[in-house]
């Protein structure tokens, strides 16, 4: 059986970025785990400092069950280099060449409305994109089905 992961995406906002990666992901905002009604009274079993909130973290989920749930955590720190791990975000749909990379800007398009922002077009196969924090990822066609 092969393991399943999550995803962390390290932050200085952490509602902010779930809001865009609800809206780049289609992903929901996860439920505290059982028997927890709130996300607060998950997080007072900790015993955190006085300072931390439950807004410096966001779990999202996929409402389908299917992709990796997305972690996102407040840090002290900046973002510094580039990621070397990235999010590929698949625009459905198929075609001619033309078609799906019209398709792609369109995506690229509603995601610099959401906060993100273009950092360069690859020879018309996929878009390089920052999140509202620097993450990178990269917006481009879905697999073709299998026959």
């Amino acid at each position: 059986m092969a393991a399943r992961i999550d995803l962390t995406l390290d932050c200085t906002d952490a509602q902010l970025l779930a809001e865009f990666w609800k809206t780049a992901l289609g992903y929901v905002d996860e439920p505290p785990p059982a028997p927890y009604s709130t996300r607060e009274e998950w997080l007072a079993q900790f015993n955190l400092p006085d300072d931390d909130s439950v807004d410096d973290a966001a779990w999202l989920c996929d409402p389908d069950g299917v992709g990796p749930r997305l972690s996102i955590l407040k840090v002290p720190e900046p973002k510094a280099a580039k990621n070397r791990l990235h999010i590929d975000v698949r625009v459905q749909g198929h075609g001619s060449s033309d078609e799906r990379w019209a398709r792609i800007k369109a995506e690229a398009e509603r995601l610099v409305k959401a906060g993100g922002s273009v950092l360069s077009e690859v020879d018309e196969h996929h878009i390089v994109m920052a999140d509202p924090e620097g993450n990178e990822f990269c917006v481009a066609a879905a697999s073709a089905p299998a026959d």
